[in-house]
């Protein structure tokens, strides 16, 4: 078996919080119970609201822990070519597609949802676009962003914490990958971030369990193998809800 490779990957858009603080710890101690490696990433992606001292206070924060990483800080914003070249193949391989649609019309669709009280789901009119009708919104500069083409088939995995949770394609939406302007969604970046440091375990909250299908059929689409993954419980407070600044102080350094 190869080495086994894990990450830590905060988002610098605000202070360490302590739920982040015992996922790197659970990071580190599986690194260095297996004889792995940690990576420390900054997804930085959010590029309005991530900030230097942000990403400053997550570093102090875990080296006044103790935590110590192998490789990096690695930046996810240095990455943003790999990652659109992987759109781009998704898109030449027609497991993604252009879309068109404007603000406005998306927010038709969205106001139509909720008038009909249904969950919103793009309605694929672009996908069904015609080659001509295409290459006459290309030819006429109109703006667009990538979707993924959600295929029709269960998106499954064994969870290390969890067990086997299992979602349908059919019940997810055609994400967007790419923005108009170039940038990368998270749910792409994070598979292409993934794949190009070689992580093999990827240990995170169970927030993201509503992510990893979506993930999952990313790396299908690539023809890779997904890293395991093992999602730990959310940190509560005494009402039972997601902890907050309201139960006292949640920053790593208070």
């Amino acid at each position: 078996m190869s080495v086994p490779r894990a990450r830590f990957a905060p988002s610098p858009t605000g202070y360490l919080h302590v739920g982040g603080a015992r996922t790197a710890l659970f990071n580190w101690l599986f690194a260095r119970q297996t004889g792995g490696t940690l990576v420390l990433r900054i997804e930085d992606t959010d590029r309005a609201r991530s900030s230097d001292e942000h990403t400053k206070v997550i570093h102090d924060g875990l080296i006044w822990l103790g935590i110590q990483w192998d490789e990096g800080p690695f930046f996810q914003a240095d990455f943003a070519r790999q990652q659109r070249q992987t759109a781009e193949r998704l898109l030449a391989e027609g497991k993604a597609y252009r879309c068109f649609c404007s603000v406005v019309e998306l927010a038709e669709q969205r106001q139509k949802a909720d008038r009909q009280k249904t969950p919103f789901a793009y309605d694929r009119r672009c996908y069904h676009l015609s080659p001509a009708e295409q290459t006459a919104k290309l030819d006429a500069g109109t703006p667009f962003a990538i979707r993924f083409l959600m295929p029709d088939e269960e998106l499954a995995w064994d969870d290390a914490v969890h067990g086997r949770i299992s979602f349908h394609g059919r019940d997810l939406d055609d994400f967007v990958i790419l923005r108009s302007d170039g940038s990368p969604i998270y749910n792409l970046a994070v598979v292409a971030d993934d794949l190009e440091m070689g992580i093999t375990h990827v240990i995170r909250g169970a927030d993201h369990i509503s992510n990893t299908p979506k993930q999952v059929a990313i790396y299908r689409a690539l023809d890779r193998e997904s890293p395991v993954f093992a999602h730990v419980p959310m940190i509560l407070g005494t009402d039972g809800k997601k902890l907050s600044k309201r139960h006292g102080a949640t920053a790593v350094g208070d």
